[in-house]
C-alpha cells in the first residue's frame, strides 16, 4: 500500500494527499475536530461547530470510533492529511496482521502461505477501492478475529477473544458492526449445521458472549440509534425487486485483476480478493476431501450473499434498510472474506496428488473469463479492458506453472510457498494500483495545499473573532469555503455541514428558511441567503477573500488574502418572545414568506420586506435563451465546455440589498451545474443544486442602475424559473433587527453547557437557535423546566417574569443507560468467564478411576 501510494505521488508530506471524495470534506475535518476534543477544546458529547449544534457522541459512533483515531492527538490540524495517510497504512497493515493471526491459529499450511492469504485479504479490492473511507477500515481488523473467536468458542469453549473482538467492532463502527454481526451469526449456524453433535453445547456460550459484548457496546450504539431515530432519519422504501446496474456476469468480471468501475452511482460489488484465493476456494468445493455437508453449508452462505447483490430487499437488509448514498454494496467485503477463508481450507487439503482438480480449475477459469468478456454487452462492462483479461489469464497460468513444478517435484514445498507469496504480492500490488488510480480518476486525490495552505490565515481570523466576542456565543460563516465542514476544523459555529449524522429536523427548517438542504438533508449550505437569516442565526462574522457588500457588515480584520467582516445586527443565541411563536404559520415553498413571518413575529411588526423586479437582458455569450411555459426559461449552450453568460441591467432604488434569485425547475438535472454572479467587482461561484437561491448583488445606498453578469457552467442546458431580482428594504430590516435585539439573550457557552442571566417583565418564551434535541436539559434558577420545540427544529422553553439564571446542558439520549450497560456487560461477562473457567478446571482436576 505504501509503494502504490508512492507510485501516484502520495507519501508523508507530499503535495498530493490521500484526501479523495469524502475524505477531503468530511473525514479530515472530523478528525481535526476530534483532535480539538483530545486537547480539551471541545466536549466529546456535543459540538457547537456543526450546523448550529450537534450530538457529537453520535458523530463519533459512525465516523471516529475505534482504537486508532486517538493517534490524531500527535498532529496539528494543518497536518491532518498526514494523519489520515498514516492511519490508512496502519489500518490496512493491522487488517493483514489480524488475518495472519487468524490463519496461523486456523490452517495447517506453511507459514509463508498464511502470509500470502493475509496479503490477499488486506489488499482486497473492497478495501483498496474504498481506502479513502477511513472509518470503514477498522472493520477489517476485527472480522478475522471475530471468526477466530467463534472457532475458539466452538472448538475449545474459550470466549475471551470473541467478546473482545465483538466489543471493539461494535464500538468502532455500529454500521459495519451490524453487517459483520449478521454474517458471523450466519457463520456460527453454518458451523453448527456441519457438526451439530459436537457444537450444540456451544450455542449458549456463543450467544451469551455475543449478547454481553453487544450489551457493553451500547455505550456507543444506544445513543447513536436513539439520535438517528429521534432526529428525522427514515428507512428507505422498497420500490423494486432487482438491484440497479447489476448484470449476469458481475461476479466473474469483478474477480479479474484491476477491474474498477466506480464508487459513485451505478457501480457493482467489489469482490476481488486475489486469483490464488479464488482458485483454492473453488478447489475447496471440488475436492473430495471436503464433505458434502460442509460444501452445502458454506455454499448456502455464498448463495445468500450473491442473492443479496441482485435482490434489492436483501441488499437493503444488509444496509439496515437505508439505501446507501454512493459507495454501493457495502457488505460485499463479506464475499471476499468468505473466498479467502475457504481458500485456506482448500489449500490445507491440497497435496501433490491433487493434479487433476487444480489443473482443471486453472484451465476452466480463463475460459470462463473469456466467455464473459466476449458475450457480455459492451455497455454493461465497458470498464473491463482486454488488458484486465490478459493479465488475469497470465497470473492464472503463472500459478498453474508453479503448482505443476511443485507436483513434479522440481521445487520444494517451502520454495513453492515463498514463490506464491511473491506472485500474489505482485498481483496485489498491480490490482491495488488499478484501484487507487481508479479513485484518482473517479474522485481525484486533493492537493495538500487546498487543505493546508489557507489554514494559518483562516485560523488567525477565527481566533480574532473569538477574541472580539470574549465569552459571548457567536456564529461565523465563510463566503470562501474550503470544504462543507470547515467549522469542525477551525472551531467555529456555522450553518454548513455535510454528514450522515445530522439533525434532519433543524436542517429541514433551515431549508424552509432559505438555506439549501434538500432530500435527506445530508447536506446543508450557508451560501446564498438573505441578511435576515444571517442576523437571526447570530452570524456575527463572515470570512471572505473578496469584498462583502452586505448591509451592516464591515471589515474588521485581515489575514493573508482573507478578511473578517462583522455583522452589527447579529442576534444572540436566545430571543425572548411570547406564546404566539407556536401559533405562527410558515408558508411552504416560500422561504422569503417564511422569513418575513418569523421576523414579524419576533419583532411584533407587520412589514413586507421584499419586492421583486425583472432585470433586462443586455448581452449574452454562448447562450440561447428559450422562453417556456409557466414562467420558465431554458439557457442552452452554443459551444460545449464554455460558460453560458448572460448580462443584465437592473435599477436598484436607494436603501436596498439586491439579490438575483435562481431556482431550477429540476434539481436532478443539475448535479454539476454551477452559477457565478459577477457584480460590482465580486465573483462568487456555487453549485446550483446545493447552495441557496439568493445570489448577492450588493447593498445600494443610492439609486443605482446595476449591470451584472450570470455565468452558468457544467451542463449543456439549465432550466430556471425566469430569474427575478429580489430587493430587500434595509430600513425596514434595520428597524426589525433593532426591535429583536432588545429582546436578545446572550449565552455563555462552555463545551456541552450554556448559561445566561435574564430579566423579563412578563412571562415569556425563550426561543434559541439551538437545534432541538431530547438530550437538552434546561434549568431556571436550578429547577428543571420542560423544553419545547419550534417546528421540531429549535429549542424553546417558557420563562416566568423576573430575574433568572438559566443553564442548559446536553447529554446524549441513552448515554447514561449506555454507560451503565457497558459496565454491566463487562462485569457480567467477567463473572461468566470466571465461573465457566473455574468449572472447566474443576472438571479437568477430577481424577479418573
Amino acid at each position: 500500500m505504501f509503494f502504490v501510494y508512492l507510485s501516484i505521488g502520495i507519501y508523508w508530506g507530499s503535495d498530493r494527499s490521500v484526501l479523495a471524495s469524502d475524505a477531503f470534506s468530511q473525514f479530515s475535518n472530523f478528525h481535526a475536530s476530534f483532535n480539538n476534543v483530545l486537547h480539551g477544546k471541545e466536549s466529546i458529547l456535543y459540538t457547537w461547530n456543526a450546523s448550529l449544534g450537534l450530538n457529537y457522541w453520535s458523530l463519533i459512533s459512525y465516523y471516529l470510533g475505534g482504537i486508532f483515531t486517538p493517534l490524531v492527538f500527535f498532529f496539528n490540524n494543518q497536518n491532518i492529511p498526514d494523519a489520515l495517510y498514516l492511519l490508512t497504512l496502519i489500518k490496512v497493515g493491522c487488517a493483514g496482521l489480524a488475518f495472519w493471526y487468524y490463519g496461523k491459529e486456523t490452517y495447517k499450511i506453511a507459514p509463508w502461505s498464511i502470509v500470502t492469504l493475509s496479503v490477499s485479504y488486506s489488499l482486497m479490492s473492497f478495501i483498496t477501492a474504498h481506502s479513502e473511507l477511513i472509518m470503514w477500515l477498522d472493520v477489517f481488523v476485527y472480522l478475522p478475529l471475530v471468526i477466530l473467536g467463534i472457532n475458539r468458542v466452538l472448538e475449545k469453549g474459550q470466549s475471551k477473544l470473541l467478546f473482545a473482538s465483538y466489543l471493539l467492532l461494535f464500538i468502532s463502527n455500529f454500521y459495519f458492526g451490524f453487517m459483520v454481526g449478521v454474517f458471523t451469526v450466519a457463520y456460527f449456524f453454518v458451523r453448527l449445521l456441519i457438526e451439530p453433535k459436537a457444537y450444540t453445547k456451544r450455542i449458549i456460550p456463543y450467544f451469551v458472549t455475543s449478547f454481553l459484548a453487544g450489551i457493553s457496546s451500547m455505550i456507543m450504539i444506544l445513543p447513536a440509534v436513539m439520535d438517528l431515530s429521534t432526529n428525522g432519519e427514515t428507512l428507505s422504501e422498497m420500490t423494486k425487486f432487482k438491484t440497479e446496474a447489476t448484470a449476469f456476469w458481475d461476479i466473474v468480471m469483478k474477480n479479474m485483476i484491476g477491474v474498477f468501475d466506480t464508487t459513485k452511482y451505478g457501480s457493482i460489488p467489489f469482490i476481488y480478493v486475489g486469483l490464488l484465493p479464488l482458485i483454492f476456494c473453488l478447489f475447496y468445493f471440488v475436492t473430495k476431501k471436503i464433505t458434502l455437508r460442509e460444501k452445502l453449508a458454506y455454499g448456502s452462505l455464498f448463495a445468500f450473499l450473491i442473492a443479496s447483490f441482485y435482490i434489492e430487499p436483501l441488499n437493503l437488509f444488509w444496509h439496515g434498510f437505508h439505501a446507501p448514498n454512493m459507495f454501493l454494496f457495502r457488505f460485499s467485503f463479506l464475499f471476499s472474506f468468505l473466498v479467502v477463508m475457504l481458500a485456506g481450507y482448500g489449500w490445507e487439503s491440497f497435496t501433490k496428488q491433487d493434479r487433476g482438480h487444480f489443473v482443471s480449475i486453472c484451465l476452466v477459469l480463463p475460459i470462463v473469463f473469456v466467455i464473459a468478456a466476449l458475450t457480455s454487452p459492451k455497455s454493461s462492462y465497458d470498464y473491463v479492458t482486454p488488458v484486465n483479461l490478459l493479465i488475469t489469464i497470465l497470473f492464472i497460468l503463472l500459478y498453474l506453472t508453479a503448482i505443476i513444478f511443485f507436483q513434479l517435484k522440481k521445487i520444494s514445498p517451502k520454495r513453492l510457498a515463498f514463490l506464491l507469496l511473491i506472485m500474489v504480492t505482485g498481483e496485489a500490488f498491480l490490482n491495488t494500483s488499478y484501484m487507487l488510480n481508479g479513485i484518482l480518476d473517479d474522485w481525484n486525490y486533493a492537493s495538500r495545499s487546498l487543505y493546508s495552505e489557507p489554514y494559518p490565515s483562516y485560523k488567525k481570523l477565527v481566533d480574532q473573532a473569538d477574541k472580539d466576542n470574549k465569552e459571548d456565543f457567536y456564529r461565523l460563516e465563510s463566503l470562501a469555503p474550503i470544504s462543507s465542514n470547515d467549522s469542525f476544523n477551525y472551531g467555529y459555529s456555522g450553518v454548513s455541514m455535510f454528514s450522515s449524522i445530522r439533525n434532519r429536523h433543524s436542517s429541514n427548517f433551515l431549508n424552509d428558511l432559505g438555506f439549501r438542504s434538500r432530500g435527506t438533508s445530508l447536506n446543508i449550505r450557508y451560501q446564498n441567503n438573505t441578511l435576515f437569516m444571517d442576523s437571526l442565526l447570530g452570524i456575527k462574522h463572515n470570512i471572505s477573500d473578496q469584498m462583502v457588500n452586505k448591509y451592516g457588515f464591515t471589515s474588521t480584520s485581515k489575514s493573508g488574502k482573507y478578511q473578517l467582516y462583522t455583522n452589527e445586527y447579529a442576534m444572540p443565541l436566545g430571543i425572548l418572545t411570547d406564546d404566539d411563536l407556536y401559533k405562527m404559520k410558515l408558508p411552504k415553498n416560500d422561504n422569503l414568506g417564511a422569513q418575513t413571518a418569523l421576523v414579524n413575529q419576533l419583532s411584533h411588526l407587520e412589514e413586507d420586506y421584499f419586492s421583486f423586479k425583472k432585470p433586462t437582458v443586455v448581452d449574452t455569450n454562448n447562450t440561447d435563451i428559450i422562453k417556456k411555459t409557466n414562467n420558465h426559461v431554458l439557457y442552452k449552450e452554443q459551444k460545449p465546455n464554455v460558460a453560458k453568460s448572460i448580462t443584465y441591467d437592473i435599477f436598484v432604488p436607494a436603501g436596498n440589498q439586491a439579490y438575483l434569485s435562481l431556482f431550477p425547475s429540476n434539481f436532478s438535472q443539475l448535479e454539476s451545474s454551477t452559477a457565478t454572479v459577477l457584480s460590482q467587482g465580486t465573483s462568487y461561484k456555487s453549485q446550483i443544486n446545493i447552495t441557496g437561491q439568493y445570489y448577492n448583488l450588493g447593498y445600494f445606498e443610492k439609486d443605482t442602475t446595476l449591470r451584472f453578469t450570470l455565468e452558468l457552467y457544467g451542463t449543456k442546458e439549465v432550466e430556471l424559473i425566469d430569474p427575478p431580482v429580489v430587493l430587500m428594504d434595509t430600513n425596514k430590516y434595520q428597524s426589525a433587527m433593532k426591535e429583536i435585539q432588545q429582546k436578545g439573550v446572550d449565552f455563555n457557552v462552555d463545551k456541552r453547557k450554556a448559561s445566561a442571566k435574564i430579566s423579563t417583565p412578563e412571562d415569556s418564551v425563550l426561543m434559541t437557535t439551538i437545534p432541538y434535541d431530547k438530550g437538552w436539559t434546561v434549568k431556571i434558577d436550578g429547577k428543571k423546566v420542560p423544553t419545547k420545540s419550534l417546528e421540531k427544529a429549535f429549542l424553546t422553553f417558557d420563562v416566568p417574569k423576573g430575574d433568572h439564571t438559566i443553564t442548559l446542558s446536553f447529554l446524549p439520549p441513552g448515554f447514561v443507560i449506555g454507560v451503565s450497560l457497558f459496565f454491566i456487560g463487562l462485569l457480567v461477562y467477567g463473572c461468566y468467564y470466571y465461573f465457566s473457567t473455574r468449572k472447566k478446571e474443576n472438571m479437568v482436576s477430577i481424577p479418573e478411576d
